[in-house]
């Protein structure tokens, strides 16, 4: 469906993307995550034919968006960050007009428009200016434009910025239903929203390619530790002693002491070790009664934190590498010019003694 081959954006002395390549199939609802500057909005930006890239190649349902602009930015519906629109329509205007922009037939162009209005739960408000609606439903506006005469990709950049948490959801289960009907690449800064929402996301960090997998695979990849939470009461205080009985247990730490004499306890072993049916097993015997015994589960926030840092890391020891040669290649010399020199030194010297006899 979308193909980013080789694509750099420089402006100036200032390269924005830095030669990345990626595919969207058909269908993928795909999260677009990055810290502020890392090249997103330029990336969506090249997708939708707003911006052309300095170098390589993007492809649009078998559209080049370079070669054939009109034909690829057919396919493609999106929605800004910031929810542009002209305040002074009213809804059902305003969406109407995203529908003649787009150039749809006369015959079709009413019941598209009563169409979208209704999948963006819009029919109520259409006849209210845009500007008197609360920001929630402008954004619904925003996408209803996007929306308008049903493209196969939908490109959405930061849609649920500056919503109350109601209408966040409300955006959200609109988001995953589009998925069911088109292609959709999503951008946002709230990394729970794009955990629930994307089957795939593509990490960008300083103009280039950090990760793409699944929230699921970025999330066991960077898991250091597997931690239990185990609420417990034990009125022996065993639980110090555990560790001498689970050998793979690497640290048990006390969280907190409940009002109910229970206590909360976080144990940590290896990534590839589950403590749990061993637990199960073991606590009863040693007259401890399980409260609770629950996975600690990593979320996308700390993956996402993780793989920029290493990138981040990665990319400062690439710059090094030519100083370190260079300075390695400089205590290579060392010995040698001095061994030169000492030789110079010696040679000068046995002249001047030849001279003086």
């Amino acid at each position: 469906m979308i193909q980013v081959k080789n694509v750099t954006k420089k402006y100036a002395n200032n390269i924005a993307v830095d030669n990345i390549s990626f595919e969207v199939k058909d269908g993928e609802v795909i999260g677009l995550l990055g810290q502020n500057g890392a090249g997103k909005t330029t990336t969506m930006n090249m997708i939708t034919g707003f911006m052309e890239p300095t170098e390589g190649q993007i492809i649009v349902n078998g559209y080049d968006i370079l070669k054939k602009p009109k034909k690829a930015k057919k396919q493609i519906g999106y929605m800004p960050e910031g929810v542009p629109s002209y305040t002074e329509l009213t809804v059902k205007e305003f969406v109407t007009y995203m529908a003649e922009l787009k150039l749809i037939k006369r015959a079709k162009k009413k019941e598209t428009v009563e169409k979208t209005l209704q999948e963006t739960g819009l029919a109520e408000v259409q006849n209210k200016l845009i500007r008197n609606l609360s920001r929630g439903y402008k954004q619904r506006v925003s996408l209803a434009g996007a929306l308008v005469g049903e493209p196969d990709v939908i490109i959405l950049d930061e849609p649920t910025v500056g919503l109350d948490p109601k209408q966040i959801t409300e955006i959200r289960d609109l988001i995953k239903n589009l998925g069911k009907k088109h292609t959709v690449i999503l951008s946002s800064h709230i990394l729970s929203e794009v955990s629930q929402i994307c089957e795939k996301v593509i990490i960008i960090n300083q103009g280039k390619i950090a990760a793409i997998d699944s929230p699921e695979n970025l999330e066991k990849k960077t898991k250091e530790k597997n931690t239990l939470i185990l609420t417990v009461e034990d009125n022996q205080s065993k639980m110090e002693k555990l560790q001498e009985k689970v050998n793979e247990i690497e640290e048990i730490k006390l969280l907190k002491d409940n009002q109910d004499g229970t206590k909360q306890y976080a144990i940590t072993s290896s990534p590839n070790v589950d403590l749990r049916k061993k637990l199960f097993d073991i606590l009863p015997k040693e007259e401890i009664t399980i409260f609770e015994l629950k996975k600690s589960e990593s979320t996308l926030e700390e993956a996402f934190i993780k793989l920029i840092e290493l990138d981040q890391k990665q990319s400062k020891e690439k710059q090094e590498e030519p100083k370190k040669e260079e300075k390695k290649k400089n205590l290579e010399k060392q010995p040698k010019e001095k061994k030169e020199q000492k030789e110079s030194k010696t040679k000068t010297n046995k002249k001047q003694k030849g001279g003086e006899k």
